[in-house]
């Protein structure tokens, strides 16, 4: 099959075919690399292994075998020309000054520059994805930005607009004015992309313009803090000020992943977003100037150790039901508090983080497939999904520090009687806790809990080292916690 180009998915009406199709890229056994006139080594593994050693994706001819060693100096020829450095400028706010140039030969007591606001710059990478001059780069390299400029491989300078950005994502888009006929960019696929997998960054650090770096994938799917939707690809191709915004290469001068951040004071660390969340989000950027995503209204939590024995999991994984908004998809679609999901479209949810950043990828009104366990039994719906407003998303809840206490009890917390019924936590007394203060524990394994007495009746009542499913309420929201009956 032929790599996709990024401009076939500028075209109006993408069908969602191919917003969904990629290219298949098999095993890499990697060994020692080689840099002799530009070229790396890759190990093969041997034919009579029954994990063929396959790259791209597979046909009538079959799968495209990887060559046995790449010429990092021809790939980086191949891949330059589409690559452009992207400068913004920001006019201060009035009032505001910037330092003075002399500072840096003369000192502070120096000539002086007039006291007026002067516009600032910064500096970016981006990348071509149609020969009409579609660019993609990093939302926050254009943030505030009032002129955005963008210059090519061969040194010509071109003012740009901005079409769409996505904040969430990182991810902005650009149209160059007045031209046509660019070199452009292949898209691969990181959904297949394999840790260890040789990649080319290509940027403008620090604005010393195209630098070329050769590294490995060093990990998938990682969260880093950074919001509701982290997914980064990590590398040690090194990546700096300036980078950001640039394309990740594989090794067939495909982009899989767009350099973004990297991690202070570390040493060879990078982070770039997978291309497969661009592929999703592109027709959005250039016919709205925005996304807008699918929601399923509902709450959810991880799924600890504790907690998957008491809901009779055979491991921690996916995410767990907390809430349902009555009348949203998840609640049309018949979906319930202590359901666990455990895949999306087909896509495994194995961490509870994986769900909303899955579900947010679909537009509204999109239909997709939910595949569950309720009460140790496999079931799949159907969810047709809402608009999901900026202001509905998840915001992380910290975690209060335990209080030290005298009288600490078994299950790491503290209780009272609540008036109506239900028992109260007063005080958290062991850190590894999953309650909080003024959690309202309304459950134990299914059955009502009335009062405090009620409830550590119900747990003694229990073989030691059962894991009790709790079910409480945190302020609005419900929740599951799990215990574990302490030895008698």
């Amino acid at each position: 099959m032929t790599p996709i180009s990024l401009s076939q998915l500028l075209r109006p009406r993408v069908s969602s075919t191919l917003l969904s199709s990629c290219l298949a890229i098999g095993s890499l056994g990697l060994g020692g690399c080689g840099h002799e006139s530009g070229a790396v080594t890759i190990a093969r593994v041997p034919e009579s292994t029954p994990a063929t050693t396959t790259s791209g994706s597979s046909d009538s001819s079959g799968p495209a075998p990887i060559p046995a060693t790449f010429n990092v100096a021809d790939l980086s020829e191949k891949v330059k020309p589409v690559v452009v450095n992207i400068t913004t400028m920001h006019t201060p706010s009035p009032g505001s000054r910037s330092a003075n140039p002399f500072d840096f030969f003369f000192g502070p007591h120096g000539p002086q520059m007039p006291d007026r606001p002067m516009a600032r710059s910064a500096l970016g990478t981006g990348f071509i994805i149609s020969p009409d001059g579609y660019v993609v780069t990093n939302a926050h390299v254009i943030e505030g930005a009032d002129k955005v400029k963008v210059r090519l491989f061969d040194e010509r300078t071109l003012d740009a607009d901005v079409v769409g950005r996505d904040a969430k994502l990182d991810l902005a888009l650009l149209k160059l004015k007045n031209i046509d006929g660019l070199a452009t960019a292949s898209m691969g696929t990181s959904d297949t992309l394999r840790v260890g997998e040789h990649v080319l960054a290509v940027g403008n650090p620090f604005g010393l313009g195209h630098t070329v770096t050769l590294g490995i994938v060093s990990a998938k799917a990682r969260s880093i803090e950074m919001g509701l939707y982290d997914n980064y690809i990590q590398t040690d191709a090194s990546i700096n000020p300036g980078n950001s915004g640039g394309p990740l290469f594989n090794w067939k001068g495909e982009v899989i992943g767009i350099n973004t951040l990297i991690r202070a004071g570390a040493n060879g660390i990078g982070f770039a977003i997978p291309i497969d969340t661009l592929r999703d989000v592109l027709p959005q950027l250039r016919d709205k100037g925005r996304v807008e995503r699918g929601k399923l209204g509902l709450a959810f939590q991880a799924i600890t150790s504790d907690l998957a024995k008491a809901l009779g999991l055979t491991a921690p994984k996916g995410a767990l039901i907390s809430d349902v908004a009555p009348g949203g998809p998840a609640d049309r679609a018949g979906i319930k508090q202590g359901d666990v999901i455990v895949s999306v479209n087909g896509k495994t949810i194995v961490h509870a983080d994986e769900l909303p950043r899955n579900v947010a990828r679909h537009p509204p009104k999109t239909t997709i497939k939910v595949a569950l366990v309720r009460g140790g039994k496999p079931m799949e719906v159907s969810a047709n999904l809402d608009l999901l407003e900026s202001d509905e998303e998840d915001k992380p809840v910290r975690k209060p520090e335990p209080v030290s206490s005298t009288n600490q009890d078994k299950y790491g917390a503290e209780f009272s009687d609540m008036a109506g019924g239900g028992v109260r936590v007063e005080r958290v007394t062991d850190p590894e806790s999953e309650f909080e203060r003024g959690d309202i524990i309304i459950e134990v394994n299914g059955a009502p809990v009335l009062d405090e007495r009620a409830f550590s009746s119900a747990l003694n009542k229990l073989p030691a080292g059962t894991s009790a499913l709790l079910k409480l309420k945190r302020g609005r929201i419900t929740r599951f916690a799990a215990v574990v009956t302490p030895t008698r």
